[in-house]
């Protein structure tokens, strides 16, 4: 039986990113250090940033002289291996299994914890999103993010709520969504899932954090370095399929979630291959989370790093 903590789509990823002696690869999303594991036995070298600090007891045993472990954003790491200096970047996007395992990290509504969900140890928590956040913004908060249909409806419930007795539990949190929706009726997902993943991403600024790390990946590899980004949900997969196609020279483009850049610059990336890889029948078996998992991956061309235009 797979680990709960195996990471996703492992075989395809070390495929894509040839992971050998005398290369330097980056883990962005270090979490219980399965990649790194499995570039390191690969006899390559690994720069790995979490931005949650529990990550580092995963790092325990792992070779001192080609592993080491930054606590930050990936978005940073050009600033940490420099401009051109890598040979390979591979993304897990999202939340981890150990956070989701973790009650006291607030994330899931499958278990009672307090109504944090934060990936670091800073900033404000899940519970002032819910209960600060005018009805207005979090009914947007709840649609674009978590493409929550009855955003506006949760959100107006959530504010006349909160008048009387702020949120602060994951469970009550969920169990009140459900009751504003009017229950399960059969439902096999969660009538709170959307909403748990919209307020996740916005406390920790996932997608603008997923676009500025795909342009430091850009900025870090080398001409003929590898990129590999899995992603679990249709928000990121679509900022990393775009973002690709476009450095690739396949379409005109951008982001709603980041300054147009320009369209004259040369292909910075070549496709590794067409569409998306997603897990095997037997990793779906051996690990039924991995069922939305999608890999892209891609080569750093010669051309000069893309910018954001002015």
């Amino acid at each position: 039986m797979t680990s709960p903590h195996a990471p996703v789509l492992l075989d395809e990823v070390v495929d894509a990113l040839q992971p050998r002696a005398g290369k330097t690869l980056v883990d962005g999303t270090f979490g219980a250090g399965g990649y790194s594991r499995a570039l390191l036995d690969a006899g390559a070298s690994v720069i790995a940033f979490d931005r949650d600090p529990s990550a580092r007891r995963f790092a325990d045993g792992l070779p001192a002289d080609r592993f080491r472990l930054m606590e930050g954003r990936f978005s940073e790491l050009d600033a940490e291996t420099g401009e051109a200096a890598v040979d390979g970047v591979v993304f897990d996007i999202g939340v981890s299994s150990m956070q989701l395992d973790e009650a006291q990290r607030g994330f899931s509504f499958m278990r009672d914890g307090p109504l944090d969900m934060r990936m670091a140890a800073d900033g404000p928590t899940a519970a002032d999103l819910v209960n600060e956040t005018e009805p207005a913004e979090l009914a947007r908060i709840l649609f674009v993010y978590g493409e929550e249909r009855e955003s506006r409806r949760i959100a107006r419930a959530i504010a006349r709520r909160r008048e009387e007795q702020p949120f602060t539990r994951t469970l009550e949190l969920a169990e009140f969504i459900e009751k504003a929706l009017g229950g399960r009726r059969g439902a096999k997902v969660h009538p709170a899932t959307r909403s748990f993943q919209a307020i996740r991403i916005a406390v920790n600024e996932e997608l603008s954090e997923l676009e500025a790390g795909l342009a430091a990946a850009e900025r870090a590899l080398k001409s003929g370095g590898r990129l590999c980004v899995v992603t679990f949900h249709s928000l990121e997969d679509r900022i990393v399929k775009t973002f690709l196609a476009v450095r690739a020279g396949k379409t005109p483009g951008g982001s709603r979630h980041a300054p147009p850049v320009e369209t004259a610059a040369a292909p910075s990336f070549q496709l590794l291959f067409n569409g998306a890889q997603t897990p095997s029948a037997a990793e779906l078996a051996a690990n039924p989370r991995a069922r939305s998992a999608k890999l892209r991956a891609a080569v750093r061309t010669d051309a000069p790093a893309w910018r954001a235009a002015a």
